[in-house]
């Protein structure tokens, strides 16, 4: 396979299209096996999540619901605020049934905490977090995540759904944001 012409803001690729596909796969293998019959909400995280939820669900072989929220507490910058901000609420009742939060990356954990205790209140029978990379150096809430694709280093990264003030998410692996770009 050829090597990416890298944009000149992407240090390095940190995982490769090659990579991102195999992880997804046996994510997509674990869900089938703990989902099947369950008819599970899987709900995107947006924007980020977006490019994984579609190739995840697209393996998945048996009956979901999908829907999206939009929930950050990072802003434009690259350091979380702490607090929430709701773009976009769910629209799907969520009561008596399984849910699955799809994640492009868990990072600091504050999101994801609240995101996951909002849908335990709504009246999930329980939640759980499919999140394709974790950065566990970052965490400041130990918040479970049952399926993880790739653990990475305390890096800035982009591409495969994931960006910098809007930016890179279209790129098809996951790249290292040089350092000037975002200091």
């Amino acid at each position: 396979m050829l090597t990416p012409c890298l944009p000149a803001e992407i240090e390095r690729v940190l995982v490769t299209e090659a990579e991102i596909a195999a992880a997804v796969d046996e994510l997509a293998d674990r869900l089938s096996r703990d989902y099947a019959g369950r008819h599970p909400v899987m709900v995107g995280a947006l924007t980020g999540a977006v490019v994984f939820l579609a190739d995840l669900m697209r393996r998945l072989d048996f009956p979901l619901t999908v829907d999206t929220v939009a929930v950050s507490s990072y802003g434009g910058g690259h350091e979380t605020s702490g607090e929430l901000s709701w773009g976009k609420a769910l629209s799907t009742d969520v009561r008596g049934r399984a849910v699955v939060i799809v994640e492009d990356i868990v990072d600091s954990g504050l999101t994801l905490a609240r995101l996951r205790a909002a849908l335990t209140e709504a009246g999930a029978a329980d939640v759980a977090v499919c999140a394709l990379l974790s950065k566990p150096a970052r965490r400041q809430v130990d918040v479970p995540v049952e399926y993880v694709g790739l653990e990475i280093p305390d890096e800035f990264v982009v591409g495969y759904g994931l960006d910098y003030a809007q930016r890179w998410r279209n790129l098809p692996f996951v790249g290292v944001l040089r350092r000037e770009v975002y200091a």
